[in-house]
């Protein structure tokens, strides 16, 4: 069985629950990341933040540690990196010590952009492998992938290595002292579609079949619970790109699958899904 802190279903109650559709988008993501919030209790209302940027986000994070309050922020953007890059040969730069999360996470810092970085991923091998928790929640891609590739860069060295420095716990990869009211998570939307059953695919772009399907979604997520202001739900149907109602998905109760004994050493460096 998983440690008891990689259990993010174990958060006390009331927990302020946050999805966040992540954006790797240069100049700080350009203000195009997307926020939904709810109490993490039955019937509860989904609020919309406006558009943020990066560092906007971050200091959300920060700040959401003062009122009292338990957090759990969900963020769609891989956590790590899989295990397998640093295998068989270490990169340049890299330390000579142990493969931590923190030892890639600052070894990519080191990088002056994520196609920089990219580029040196690609010196070591072409392959683009997927990670345990990848395969376990069939997430769509690979940390590396010409498509989030960016994001991936991102969230690790301007989110999520800033928030270590801020005693953010992070889990499975940094857990700082117990009594941390903020952690953040990866979250995957695709996950969360497949493990309930709902459309995975096709809800994103232009056009009536796209469209009808975001309205399913929104369907399902309010019998699930939520309530969704029709002026939110009205947005996120004509949302192309599908970014609103990605985030209303994080915002779902966490999938709360505990990570295997055999796979806890790997997740503390690669992340998990939750």
């Amino acid at each position: 069985m998983a440690q008891p802190n990689n259990r993010i279903s174990a958060a006390p109650r009331p927990v302020i629950l946050h999805g966040v559709d992540f954006s790797g988008a240069d100049g700080g993501g350009a203000a195009k990341i997307r926020i939904a919030e709810r109490e993490l209790s039955p019937r509860s209302a989904v609020h919309v933040r406006g558009r943020v940027d990066r560092n906007l986000l971050r200091r959300a994070i920060v700040e959401s540690a003062s009122d009292g309050r338990e957090h759990l922020w969900r963020i769609d953007a891989p956590f790590g990196l899989p295990l397998e890059c640093f295998a068989a040969e270490r990169p340049e730069g890299f330390s000579d010590g142990p493969v931590t999360w923190r030892a890639v996470a600052e070894w990519m810092a080191g990088f002056g952009s994520p196609r920089e970085w990219r580029g040196a991923m690609r010196e070591l091998s072409r392959r683009e492998p997927k990670r345990a928790c990848d395969r376990e929640f069939r997430t769509p891609l690979a940390p590396m992938n010409l498509r989030v590739f960016k994001q991936t860069f991102t969230v690790i060295t301007e989110v999520l290595l800033p928030l270590v420095e801020e005693g953010i716990a992070i889990p499975p990869v940094c857990m700082p002292a117990a009594g941390s009211r903020v952690r953040v998570c990866e979250g995957c939307p695709a996950s969360v579609l497949h493990r309930r059953g709902w459309p995975a695919k096709g809800y994103k772009g232009n056009g009536e079949p796209p469209r009808v399907v975001r309205e399913e979604i929104i369907r399902l997520l309010r019998k699930d619970g939520l309530e969704i202001p029709s002026q939110v739900a009205v947005e996120a149907i004509h949302d192309e790109e599908g970014d609103l109602l990605d985030a209303m998905i994080l915002v779902t109760e966490p999938l709360g699958v505990e990570i295997p004994a055999e796979l806890a050493a790997t997740a503390a460096v690669e992340a998990w899904v939750y």
